[in-house]
């Protein structure tokens, strides 16, 4: 009986390596200074003009690193290109680990985001002040903020927000007044809520919604 459970007990220890495949977590290393959550930098880049669905757009955004302490944020950003300095239709995005930059991910279905267009010239220096507020917990909404974007244009650059649930009112006014204090934004500027769920039919409509609609419109079969 001993001999057979050793066999079990070897056999097991050889499946466990290719069974149990789990990424090794990332924690602060020795005196550097934890974050209150770990974060995950993305980076994505598209043609204009050329429709996106979620899948395709899920395979285009490309994981560059995760981060658990201010040390270790700042050996990942000191490396990387300036949203200014960035060329074509381009995007940097910085997410709760764990929460894909993505409308559908569960973290996000039920919230929405701040939307603030920026003239040229500023992106820089917004996303900076944006993503060091975030890590320190400025916001002040508990678990609500789920990540932040900069997307860069031809004519403008664009950076939001995103928090979990789009009908906290309270939730989503505190983080748009904190957001205008962070960035020191004029009284007048713009800035524009919209949740996951409008940006969804928008992209639908846009894409094949719209193409469906007409042709039922003009009773043509596609």
């Amino acid at each position: 009986n001993n001999t057979q459970k050793d066999s079990e007990k070897e056999k097991n220890d050889r499946e466990k390596p290719q069974s149990t495949t789990k990424r090794k977590a990332v924690v602060p290393g020795p005196a550097e200074h934890p974050l209150q959550y770990n974060y995950t930098f993305w980076y994505s880049r598209r043609t204009p003009g050329r429709p996106t669905s979620s899948q395709s757009y899920e395979q285009n955004i490309k994981q560059i690193g995760t981060f658990a302490s201010v040390e270790q944020f700042w050996r990942f950003y000191s490396h990387m290109v300036r949203p200014g300095d960035l060329t074509g239709h381009s995007d940097f995005h910085l997410f709760k680990e764990g929460i894909k930059p993505m409308w559908e991910d569960d973290a996000n279905k039920n919230g929405g985001k701040w939307i603030i267009r920026l003239r040229k010239g500023l992106a820089s220096r917004c996303w900076e002040n944006l993503i060091l507020a975030m890590l320190g917990e400025q916001f002040m909404v508990g678990e609500e903020i789920c990540g932040a974007v900069v997307s860069v244009r031809f004519q403008e650059d664009i950076i939001s927000i995103w928090n979990k649930t789009a009908s906290d009112q309270a939730t989503t006014a505190r983080i748009r007044d904190t957001l205008r204090r962070v960035l020191n934004l004029p009284p007048n500027t713009i800035m524009e809520y919209k949740t996951h769920t409008d940006s969804i039919k928008y992209v639908w409509w846009q894409g094949e919604g719209l193409l469906s609609y007409w042709l039922k419109r003009c009773n043509w079969k596609k």
